[in-house]
């Protein structure tokens, strides 16, 4: 419940302000990826500002997490191998216990 509430309480302001951002900056602007001519139409792009900008933080966002996921690697393969280990000594154990209760039945009653 206070996740919710938190949750809203930081979202809804966050929301209200991309909104306002977004119709503020809505006048056409252009991006020139030629550096030598940057009057060049071809290798240009005319979009409202906050697009670029938007495009922009998710292409960050893409990669940052890309960059985590790929760092990360080494601990998923480490938990891996470790859930590997784990399910071999359980069935050991489980193996262990069975021959246990085998012999103990085998042995008179007191």
């Amino acid at each position: 419940m206070t996740k919710k509430i938190l949750n809203l309480l930081i979202l809804l302001p966050l929301g209200i302000v991309l909104i306002v951002f977004c119709v503020a900056n809505r006048q056409i602007v252009t991006m020139a990826f030629n550096p030598f001519r940057p009057e060049d139409e071809v290798m240009a792009l005319n979009a409202p500002l906050f697009v670029f900008l938007f495009v922009a933080l998710i292409v960050g966002m893409v990669i940052g997490s890309l960059v985590t996921w790929l760092a990360q690697g080494r601990h998923r393969r480490r938990a891996r191998r470790e859930a590997r280990e784990a399910v071999r000594w359980q069935t050991a154990a489980e193996s262990h216990r069975n021959r246990a209760e085998q012999i103990a039945s085998h042995l008179p009653a007191k």
